[in-house]
């Protein structure tokens, strides 16, 4: 029978793995994990970012992170190739921790989709 990973344990494996390849020793969060993601979807990780950018890759993040459950779609990219995405469906009303595991199940599909586990 194969053996069932729970979130918990998904995520944390997750975390120690992009934390020992990003980070210098300091853990990282979700914010900080949800950055790497809008970099890695931007395509332009050497150069440094102004704080709006920054922001504004938080956001690519998430709407690429939320794409596969329907509440967005990509739309274009521009003139200096930043993705764009248009709104399909709303988000609903999330309590803070349903967000939370929203937000980790997300991730940890992009990952697995990348195969970054293998």
């Amino acid at each position: 029978m194969p053996k069932i990973i729970s979130l918990k344990e998904k995520w944390d494996k997750l975390v120690n793995k992009l934390t020992d390849q990003f980070a210098d020793g300091d853990e990282l969060n979700i914010d900080a994990i949800i950055y790497l993601i809008g970099v890695q979807e931007l395509g332009q990780a050497h150069r440094a970012f102004k704080k709006d950018e920054k922001v504004n890759l938080m956001h690519i993040a998430i709407c690429k992170l939320l794409e596969p459950y329907g509440y967005y779609e990509f739309d274009f990219f521009d003139d200096d190739g930043w993705p764009h995405y248009r709104i399909l469906t709303e988000l609903p009303n999330l309590k803070p921790g349903e967000q939370t595991v929203l937000m980790k199940e997300a991730i940890l599909t992009y990952f697995e989709s990348l195969s970054y586990f293998d």
